[in-house]
């Protein structure tokens, strides 16, 4: 091995040895915080173009609820497809395989291409029928279409940002995504007043123009996030020869992956559900129920933020043997995220006609989307460490049961529940599903941890190398 090649290995395994040997405490901050703020930041893009679209009239927050599905399946594929590089490339520096990790980083290039192409031409030439299974009624098709079109275009930049976010995290990296996902969304947020009502030199466009916004949000964080991967910034050293699509590197990549993406298009599945059931209430409904679901998305943020922060070290203690380590990172990060989500909950109960009245003061819309964002929010300190049971497996490579637990959710629970109470209690009953259902998947899915770790218990833990801290 040459002197530069040895020098690139040592960096490596300095940036990467904190996942086996850093106080836990101290580890589980620095990488959960910044992944935090870089999920908060991927939600303010939504409430952003909300809070200038609400202007337009609710109709166009309707219009705009409708196009979250096809939304939310693009986030899963780049979410899912994260993941799978995560947990791969933290697992390969467990294993101190170097080339490996390079191998598998290589590979965000043709899966962004791919999925990015496919996505663009769903939306450019299939808008109508997109919309129509997502539940849009005729009275704000039109505007629909118009955000669709134009937000479709930056879809394949938005997947290779998510996709390298994950990249980047899986060997320990946490500032810099964040660094990057914060400065796209400034542009964003500049951006959209200008391009909706036309100020300055700038064109009114109106729904189309916070599209455009978003678009070019998304275009800027994939520039920067290219310019840190191949210019050699980060720990990684990609070749020519890592960009040629390896089905064996895929394979590995969607056996952690492929559960996890499964899971979040089936929340792309539950929306339009639930859109659907809205719609019978009229496109007032829809309105309250997008305005309410960004601003609720805020506070579920921290909870993938913590996910993403607990994984690559589940991923690393799992390929290196450390499995007390393994288990009081678990145990760490669900307490600390129920005592975060408790006063986060609280504070929202408290302030939730604020919190919608920032986007509306339409009486009517009030009406509905304040009750709604009080009970959806009822449970979300249960939520959290639901997600994160669901990333333990994931990063245990059992990926099936991570698959299973998120589907028994969604499909045993929640779209039952929510055509059962929308027929007992109407509107109200479509809101009371989501509490129930994350009420009863907490008790399934913890159930389900504890019994994985006593099975670990029976299993001889690798002793940890001088230095590490258990």
């Amino acid at each position: 091995m040459s002197d530069i090649e040895t020098d690139k290995t040592d960096e490596l395994k300095e940036t990467t040895r904190r996942l086996g040997e850093a106080p836990l405490v101290k580890l589980l901050l620095q990488l959960s915080l910044p992944a935090m703020g870089s999920m908060i930041t991927l939600a303010l893009y939504n409430l952003v173009d909300t809070f200038w679209v609400a202007k337009l009239g609710y109709q166009a927050i309707a219009a705009l609820t409708v196009v979250i599905p096809y939304h939310i399946l693009v986030v899963a594929i780049s979410v899912g497809s994260g993941i799978g590089i995560n947990s791969l490339v933290s697992r390969r520096f467990g294993e101190r395989n170097v080339e490996a990790a390079n191998n598998a980083a290589g590979q965000i290039f043709p899966l962004a291409g791919f999925f990015g192409t496919v996505f663009l031409i769903a939306a450019v030439f299939f808008p109508e029928t997109i919309l129509t299974i997502s539940g849009a009624t005729p009275d704000i098709m039109d505007l629909a279409t118009q955000y669709l079109v134009v937000i479709g275009l930056g879809m394949p930049f938005l997947i290779f940002m998510i996709i390298a976010n994950g990249l980047l995290r899986g060997s320990g990296e946490s500032v810099k995504p964040m660094v990057f996902m914060v400065t796209a969304t400034v542009a964003n947020i500049i951006l959209d007043p200008f391009l909706i009502f036309g100020y300055g030199p700038f064109p009114e466009m109106g729904i189309r123009g916070a599209a455009l916004a978003t678009a070019i949000a998304y275009l800027l964080g994939a520039g920067l996030c290219f310019y840190y991967v191949v210019g050699h910034k980060s720990v990684y050293r990609v070749r020519l020869r890592n960009l040629i699509p390896s089905l064996p590197i895929m394979r590995e990549i969607y056996r952690v992956g492929l559960p996890s993406m499964i899971i979040e298009i089936m929340e792309s599945v539950v929306f339009a559900i639930l859109n659907f059931v809205l719609s019978a209430f009229g496109s007032l409904a829809l309105a309250a129920g997008g305005l309410m679901i960004r601003i609720v998305d805020l506070a579920f943020m921290p909870i993938f933020g913590a996910s993403n922060g607990l994984l690559p070290i589940v991923g690393f203690c799992f390929g290196a043997g450390l499995w007390r380590r393994l288990w009081r990172a678990v145990k760490l990060a669900s307490v600390g995220l129920v005592l975060l989500l408790g006063i986060a909950t609280v504070i929202m109960e408290i302030f939730s006609p604020q919190l919608v009245g920032i986007f509306s003061r339409d009486p009517e819309l009030l009406a509905i989307a304040v009750p709604a964002m009080r009970i959806c929010l009822s449970t979300l300190a249960l939520f959290g460490p639901m997600v994160l049971f669901v990333t333990t497996f994931q990063g245990l490579s059992k990926g099936k049961d991570a698959l299973l637990l998120s589907l028994v959710r969604q499909l045993i629970f929640f779209i039952p529940l929510l055509f059962l109470l929308r027929w007992a209690w109407g509107m109200t009953g479509v809101w009371l599903s989501l509490p129930i259902s994350d009420i009863l998947a907490f008790i399934v899915s913890g159930l389900w941890l504890f019994r994985e770790y006593r099975r670990q218990q029976g299993m001889s833990p690798i002793t940890p190398a001088a230095g590490i801290k258990m």
